[in-house]
């Protein structure tokens, strides 16, 4: 028999709190989601495609062609290729763009990336970028 005194009733409104849920990753401050979260995460891509690890840097500088300042991801792939996400404001919902070149070449083109998004996640911006540079035909066995 269990004492009734022990067990909140329904309305008595002493129902026990709810958990807390924990912060979803793009919550976190942009410096913070950038170098803890988003390098790793596109390393990790970038490596199940069967290739050495990239060198990623997350810096503040001029934008590849057009030389205005924003926050970037500047990688390296085997084979000197290169590669620069980057945001103009330090949020991922800002609008970003990406530029590629060849080994020896200077980037001649921006192109928009994640443009037609409504909610930047991890997994998504991680997703098409693996994308876009398996597009270039840079990644695996292309």
């Amino acid at each position: 028999m269990t004492d009734s005194a022990s067990v909140p009733s329904p309305a008595s409104g002493t129902a026990a709190p709810a958990k807390a849920k924990p912060p979803a990753p793009e919550d976190q401050p942009f410096a913070t989601f950038v170098p803890d979260l988003l390098l790793p995460a596109l390393s990790r891509e970038i490596e199940a495609y069967g290739g050495p690890a990239p060198a990623l840097a997350f810096e503040e500088g001029p934008m590849p062609v057009v030389g205005s300042d924003c926050w970037m991801v500047k990688g390296t792939l085997p084979g000197e290729r290169r590669f620069w996400l980057c945001f103009t404001e330090p949020d991922i919902s800002s609008a970003k763009t990406i530029a590629v070149a060849e080994a020896g070449a200077d980037p001649t083109l921006l192109e928009s990336f994640l443009i037609d998004e409504r909610k930047m996640t991890l997994p998504l911006i991680v997703s098409r970028l693996v994308q876009r540079l398996n597009g270039q035909k840079w990644l695996g066995p292309n």
